[in-house]
């Protein structure tokens, strides 16, 4: 609950922050600045994506070859009991 109430108070405070004061009379007016903050955080963000991305499909090749040999000794194994 209170973890809720916390978010929608954040929430709250960015949608301020980001108002311009003269379209309701309050607000902060920091658009501009968030804008500009998205603007030059997306490059880093885009490469750490990226990074993550990569080390998720080595692991998941990696996945895939080990399921791989697994079904061959399994199939090996009911091939020498039969």
């Amino acid at each position: 609950m209170v973890a809720l109430v916390v978010g929608i108070i954040l929430i709250a405070f960015t949608v301020f922050a980001a108002l311009p004061p003269a379209l309701l009379g309050f607000g902060l007016g920091w658009g501009a600045d968030i804008l500009l903050f998205l603007r030059g955080c997306m490059p880093i963000l885009a490469a750490f994506i990226g990074l993550v991305s990569i080390f998720i499909g080595i692991a998941d090749l990696k996945d895939k070859q080990e399921a791989r040999k697994e079904e061959e000794a399994a199939k090996a194994a009911a091939a020498k009991d039969n």
